[in-house]
């Protein structure tokens, strides 16, 4: 179930990347400024903030259903941008494909909350969280090669196409623990007896209300507004930097962009295996095991300040895989709480919301860059990541209890 969870993630990150390593041929094809690319990425993180009604529709409708509806109108609507011809265009476009591809998230944490017990969540949502980084490290090889061999547009109908084949795999073997055939009853008695009783489904409607009063939210959501800036640049302003900055071509981008995406893959594990480890060698406690290893990963961020001052490409290339694989490491741990802070028909609500506060720390970010980068240059943004997840884990720190009985 995890692994199709997985390549749903896969084909999510790959379409929403399409944009972004076709961007150095659109701009110039369709005489697009880098100011109008920013408001272009604005508009998909605009609507991507419409995370809490994917969540809540995922929590009402049922996982199953709920996720195949949203994955088929991600999917058309990426094909449908082979018809842009202006940026404007492009940006009712992106909008569109962010409200459908805000439900990824709070759908993975969904269903890692249902088939896995506490002890095995933060290992199992690293795995489905490789998907956003190996969706994001294919889209640069093939949009580049769809690019070269065809042209821009086909490359969204290739990628697109890709998710309505994913939506029938998913209808065809998804099912939750309690109905899938395959499942033992010592299996289920596995998942059920790991997780935690009093977080167990009341039977009623999230209510996003009561959500914002608890404390255990804003601590798991203010450190996702500070570190989800680094992904967002990495996925749509990093093709741009080695064409701008770095003098990369083409092949050069489709050779090297994809490289800090592969470093993620292993930040999604090693994220979950610390947090695991100290569990089991330290006695820590589920929270405070994930505290740790964000804590980790904020200070591995550190090195991606230093992007901007070296004189290599291929220093900074090592640098930005750093930044991806440090980045996953506290992004899984902080992403997986919401399955260990709050009731199971809350989870799918909660992870939706705290996504929506990421995607506006990216927006702002990604804003700031398109306005600013012609004056002052990308070196400013990289410092700003290297220290805003150490912010972020003060947060992390300070707001979250082991309990989520307590309000603001």
């Amino acid at each position: 179930m995890i692994v199709l969870i997985m390549l749903g993630s896969i084909i999510n990150y790959l379409t929403r990347s399409t944009l972004a390593v076709a961007a150095p041929t659109v701009l110039k094809d369709l005489h697009i400024t880098t100011q109008q690319y920013s408001w272009i990425v604005g508009a998909f993180q605009g609507a991507i903030m419409a995370q809490p009604i994917c969540g809540y529709v995922l929590d009402v409708v049922g996982l199953k259903i709920g996720f195949a509806i949203f994955a088929v109108a991600w999917s058309l609507v990426n094909m449908s941008h082979c018809f842009a011809n202006t940026w404007q265009a492009f940006a009712w476009l992106r909008g569109l494909l962010g409200f459908s591809e805000g439900s990824a998230n709070p759908a993975g944490m969904k269903a890692t909350s249902e088939w896995f017990p506490a002890k095995e969540r933060g290992l199992a949502g690293g795995v489905y969280n490789i998907g956003a980084s190996v969706g994001s490290m294919i889209a640069p090889p093939l949009v580049a090669w769809a690019i070269l061999i065809y042209n821009w547009r086909a490359a969204f109908v290739i990628t697109g196409s890709l998710g309505l084949v994913w939506v029938v795999l998913w209808l065809l073997f998804y099912q939750s623990p309690n109905r899938h055939p395959a499942l033992s009853e010592e299996e289920k008695n596995y998942i059920s007896s790991g997780q935690e009783t009093h977080l167990q489904s009341d039977g009623s409607r999230p209510s996003m209300a009561k959500i914002l009063r608890q404390r255990n939210f804003w601590g798991i959501a203010l450190p996702r507004f500070l570190a989800d800036p680094t992904w967002g640049t990495l996925s749509f302003w990093l093709p741009l930097y080695l064409s701008s900055v770095r003098h990369m071509d083409l092949r050069q981008i489709a050779m090297f962009a994809w490289l800090p995406f592969l470093a993620a893959d292993f930040g999604c594990m090693f994220g979950g295996l610390v947090a695991m480890t100290l569990q089991k060698r330290a006695g820590l406690s589920v929270i405070n095991a994930r505290r740790c290893a964000f804590t980790l990963g904020a200070c591995l961020m550190l090195g991606v300040g230093f992007v901007g001052s070296v004189q290599s490409s291929y220093a900074a290339i090592a640098l930005l895989s750093l930044g991806g694989f440090a980045h996953q490491t506290l992004s899984v741990t902080v992403i997986t709480m919401s399955s260990d802070l709050f009731r199971k028909n809350e989870v799918a609500t909660v992870a939706g919301m705290a996504g929506t506060l990421g995607n506006a720390g990216l927006l702002i970010f990604s804003l700031l860059i398109g306005g600013l980068v012609a004056t002052v240059g990308y070196t400013p943004f990289f410092v700003c990541l290297g220290v805003l997840d150490l912010v972020g884990a003060v947060v992390l720190w300070s707001l979250v209890r082991e309990t989520n009985l307590e309000r603001v």
